[in-house]
């Protein structure tokens, strides 16, 4: 990340801001709440074998075999993030050496953990997600609600004044084509896409 660039998190109230705006304009709690009622069951019922209740643990990050490790015979292991196939894949695929700041954010898709579980020949399920985000505002000069935008899908304190010129450039068009959004009644429509993992445990 340039020497100019600091990371979103750093200001909490300009984050919270951003983070709030997402929420406005994103599908992600609906899409995770349509998951959690209509697929999670399904799988709980898997796991729990008929039981009246179950063992869960709640994490952050790790390293994937670790958690593995934790499993009971039939447990699972499940993650969520952002699908490789997203806007934001795109964008860090793109991006990451500018972008991510290693300490804070590590720029991680199902797309990695995917290669990773194959690369280990790990059986898992994938569920699919659909989420979008209206990032129109994005692309007017100026508009604070699109710069709070840019910050957030960029995690760049005020992108827009800080980041030079040709990525600024760079990921204003990409943001527009249709690896990253896509174009409806005149509003540019953002692949938010998320990807729920179902991990087996370690043999």
């Amino acid at each position: 990340m340039s020497c100019s660039m600091r990371s979103l998190v750093e200001d909490d109230d300009r984050y919270l801001k951003s983070f709030q705006l997402f929420l406005e304009r994103s599908s992600e709690h609906q899409c995770m709440q349509d998951f959690i009622h209509g697929i999670l069951p399904d799988i709980l019922a898997s796991i729990g074998e008929g039981k009246a209740n179950l063992n869960m643990m709640g994490v952050g990050s790790g390293a994937v075999t670790f958690y593995q490790s934790l499993l009971d015979r039939n447990g699972k292991l499940l993650i969520i993030l952002v699908s490789g196939e997203s806007g934001w894949g795109k964008l860090w695929r793109t991006f990451r050496t500018q972008l991510c700041n290693t300490e804070i954010s590590q720029c991680v898709t199902t797309g990695d953990i995917k290669a990773y579980l194959e690369s280990k020949t790990v059986s898992y399920q994938s569920y699919k997600l659909p989420s979008q985000m209206d990032i129109t505002e994005c692309f007017t000069e100026g508009d604070q609600r699109g710069e709070l935008l840019l910050d957030f899908l960029t995690e760049v304190l005020n992108f827009s004044s800080t980041a030079p010129p040709e990525l600024k450039r760079g990921v204003l068009d990409l943001l527009k084509t249709p690896d990253c959004s896509k174009e409806v009644d005149g509003r540019v429509i953002f692949n938010n896409t998320l990807e729920v993992l179902v991990v087996d445990p370690l043999q």
